[in-house]
């Protein structure tokens, strides 16, 4: 077994997380290594066009609601969508009256809930930085019916996926390949939880208390400009009064050679020099936002490094560069604070974020601690620029997504990068049935492995063995490659059961999962759990062959009939596969699957070890 398999290190403090990669692969196999950077460009365009592929505790409450805390049993029951929550017009004002507005995004429903779940997290986050009531689409799309299309049409109404967002990418596949599923976006997300922390609506809503028929909401989620702002709200006493608006336009997010932080603090303002910003009329960026610096020897030799190394710089290779350089005179690069100071003195900021898994921002963890630097005038504070406008509804246009951070900027204090992965897991929270059907799974997998802990993997076939991007080609090698992985966790479970120094990611909120403190560990042989999309019936006979249980192994038709009809759609299948996986002892997934990458933040947030999960 490799050296490299097996993290048996023990952790200063729980400060750092990050989930291992599978570094030795790329060291062995250079062609391997070529291919599958080569083709992150190009994956990057596919999962764009793919269909369905901050700061600290709110204490906000919704007027007039009591909320259940995140263990309470949901009140709203899933197998029927007519009761979802529904607000007064009363209870939506109120939800908006203690902030500046509404804000809103283009959203990219054609894109899979995993991706959809991370703009809706940015989102949050944006809405936040400028005191307005978010609003949410009232629905998603799901991909598919598990059974055939007609029985899932029954129970959610069935669309053309090109014609209701606007897309041609669909239109030369048989019918039944273009059509989709509208679900209530309460099949995904514990609407009344979310609104305890943060004051959200959804688009349903906001047309509702502007006098519109709730029908009428856009089926793409991009925001109508017009028929948005056609209605006066319903409290208005002026009744020609119709909502005004302000668009971020796209490319006023992230001009280039900028850096989008959530806000730039008063030191960074003063050690700058920063005046206010001229106004609306300068937003798209093209005015100096902040005074000229005379660039000096050392900032120049930092800027030239970005054309090697990419923008923002890692602070490692920051410091790499100013000990390669003559110029820093008696500076101690040994402390952190002396080289902040350093940095700061020739025009550089320190920022914060996430890392990057191999080098993509494909998963979107909210694990581990990356700190980064920026040239001070590249900077851009969301809340700076945006906070203080006098619209009614403030939407930022297009897609800032792909390729972007979690949260889509950076943080320029890392007390707000914790709190905004606290968000992330304790915010936008699956509803309770989802959480109770992964508890009773769980405890099945536990019968099968004799009352041990047990693992699961996610093996990402389907699309990626379509374009050869699958890890592994034949089922055979794949699900051999997912138990060597196996087996290098039940090592690490084994030793961690032995040292008892089990310890959690540093996010807000989380504590040590003691399920984990106190099973046996697995055993060599034991079932592991897979939840993947191939769908061949000999691939997946070869995959449980090798000691795989699927879902479909562990679901019974009371289960179905407890949960209720969102089990139908493949969607609401594989939401509830991630839950199940929050819960496995050990976890292994791909690293440009954002459905591993869910699952791996899920996991953080129920305080999970670091050294329990494991990407490649």
């Amino acid at each position: 077994m490799a050296p490299d398999l097996l993290p048996f290190s023990r952790p200063e403090s729980h400060a750092t997380c990050h989930p291992r990669l599978w570094r030795s692969v790329f060291r062995s196999n250079g062609a391997l290594k070529i291919g599958f950077f080569s083709t992150g460009f190009f994956l990057t365009g596919l999962v764009y066009v793919a269909f369905f592929t901050a700061y600290g505790p709110s204490s906000w409450h919704l007027p007039g609601l009591d909320p259940p805390s995140l263990f309470d049993p949901d009140p709203l029951k899933l197998a029927d969508p007519l009761l979802s929550e529904v607000l007064t017009l009363e209870q939506i004002r109120d939800i908006v009256a203690p902030t500046r507005g509404f804000f809103s995004r283009d959203y990219s429903l054609g894109l899979g809930w995993n991706n959809v779940r991370y703009i809706y997290e940015a989102a949050l986050l944006q809405a936040e930085l400028l005191n307005r009531t978010l609003v949410l689409p009232s629905f998603i799309y799901a991909r598919a019916c598990e059974y055939d299309m007609t029985v899932c049409a029954d129970y959610a109404t069935m669309v053309n996926k090109g014609d209701a967002i606007g897309s041609g990418e669909w239109s030369e596949l048989p019918i039944e390949q273009q059509m989709g599923f509208r679900i209530p976006i309460s099949a995904m997300v514990n609407i009344t939880h979310l609104r305890s922390r943060q004051p959200v609506i959804t688009a349903s809503e906001y047309l509702r208390l502007h006098g519109q028929d709730p029908e009428s909401e856009s089926s793409s989620g991009f925001w109508p400009r017009q028929s948005y702002h056609t209605h006066p709200n319903v409290f208005e006493t002026d009744k020609t009064k119709t909502p005004s608006l302000f668009v971020i336009e796209n490319h006023w997010y992230n001009p280039q050679d900028t850096v989008r932080v959530d806000f730039i603090p008063e030191e960074m303002k003063k050690r700058g020099g920063l005046e206010r910003h001229p106004g609306p009329d300068n937003y798209d960026g093209s005015a100096e936002h902040w005074p000229p610096l005379e660039p000096t020897a050392l900032s120049i030799k930092l800027a030239e490094t970005t054309v090697d190394r990419g923008f923002p710089l890692d602070w490692d290779t920051a410091k790499d560069v100013l000990k390669s350089s003559d110029l820093i005179g008696d500076v101690d690069l040994d402390y952190d604070d002396a080289v902040e100071g350093l940095l700061n003195a020739h025009g550089w900021e320190v920022l914060y974020t996430f890392p990057a898994v191999v080098g993509m921002e494909f998963a979107k963890l909210i694990v581990g601690d990356l700190r980064q630097v920026a040239p001070r005038t590249s900077i851009r504070g969301f809340k700076d620029d945006y906070h203080d406008l006098d619209a009614d509804v403030v939407v930022l246009a297009g897609e800032t997504h792909l390729g972007t951070k979690p949260g889509a900027m950076r943080f320029t204090e890392p007390l707000a990068r914790h709190r905004y992965a606290g968000k992330v897991v304790h915010s936008l929270i699956p509803p309770q049935e989802v959480f109770d059907l992964a508890e009773i799974l769980s405890s099945r997998m536990r019968q099968r492995t004799g009352g041990r802990m047990w693992m699961g993997a996610h093996m990402r076939r389907g699309d990626f063995v379509l374009f050869g991007w699958a890890m592994e080609m034949a089922p055979e090698d794949h699900v051999q490659r997912v138990k060597d992985r196996l087996a290098a966790g039940r090592a690490v479970l084994a030793d961690l059961q032995y040292s008892r120094n089990w310890t959690t990611c540093d996010i807000e909120g989380a504590t040590p999962d003691l399920e984990q403190a106190v099973l046996p560990p697995p055993q060599a042989g034991d079932p592991f759990f897979i939840a993947t999309d191939e769908r061949d019936p000999d691939a997946r006979r070869t995959i449980a062959a090798a000691g795989a249980v699927f879902m479909s192994d562990l679901l019974t038709m009371d289960d179905r009939r407890a949960f209720g009809w969102p089990l139908m759609f493949t969607d609401l299948m594989a939401f509830a596969e991630q839950q199940l996986l929050v819960h496995s002892s050990f976890f292994y997934g791909h690293c440009m699957s954002s459905f591993s990458g869910a699952i791996i933040n899920m996991r953080a947030g129920r305080g999970a070890d670091p050294r329990t999960m494991y990407i490649d």
